[in-house]
């Protein structure tokens, strides 16, 4: 897993606090996460899934796979799910300069926002940045436009194919308290680690007394 945590550092929180890594709560609640899709039967299958404890999630979509894939996307809206803006390409944000990065989500949210409008829903602008990268720079366009930056507080690391799916379970499970905001991937990199470990969270935190919710922020 490198350096990287599973569970995000106070200070990095502090450093960047206009984004959002939880929620507070008093009660037993969880906010899952699904990056990188809509996606052939991987997002269809954790559709399934969380609909058999009753658990919502927000989906961070790309727009490229929203164009391709509009049925699965309309699938995670009829479930009950919220929407999420993931960019259109994918971008390392480190990599691009500001105005293309801003355009590139822009060019996502407006495919999010034509699928909504035609079905009559409506929904916040939530960005969580691809890889985690975002320029300060970037992010103070984004919340100038209004968008909500979505980071997270545990991290699955379902997409590392380096990671077995025991140590990606105990890596939510061990880490996972109300409030947290987790990420994984419905995608076809995180396919084999999400199918082992999905269900198995969705029943200990269920058994625990926790709910599922869909992030309304």
């Amino acid at each position: 897993m490198g350096i990287i945590p599973v569970k995000t550092p106070l200070v990095i929180k502090k450093m960047l606090p206009d984004y959002i890594w939880e929620l507070p709560e008093t009660d037993k609640v969880l906010y899952l996460t699904f990056d990188d899709g809509p996606t052939p039967e991987i997002t269809n299958w954790t559709l399934k899934i969380l609909n058999k404890y009753n658990a919502k999630a927000t989906f961070f979509c790309i727009g490229n796979n929203i164009k391709k894939h509009t049925n699965i996307f309309h699938n995670i809206l009829d479930n009950g799910h919220a929407i999420g803006n993931h960019s259109n390409t994918h971008l390392k944000g480190w990599l691009i300069k500001k105005t293309d990065y801003i355009s590139d989500i822009e060019a996502c949210q407006n495919s999010i926002d034509t699928e909504l409008e035609e079905r009559e829903y409506c929904g916040s602008k939530l960005f969580r940045p691809p890889y985690g990268q975002i320029k300060p720079k970037q992010g103070k366009a984004l919340l100038d436009l209004d968008y909500k930056i979505i980071m997270w507080n545990v991290l699955s690391f379902d997409w590392d194919k380096n990671v077995k799916p025991e140590t990606c379970l105990n890596n939510v499970i061990s880490k996972a308290q109300s409030g947290s905001i987790i990420v994984f991937h419905d995608s076809l990199k995180a396919s084999r680690n999400l199918m082992f470990t999905l269900p198995k969270v969705l029943k200990y935190f269920s058994e625990k007394g926790y709910s599922f919710k869909a992030l309304n922020v």
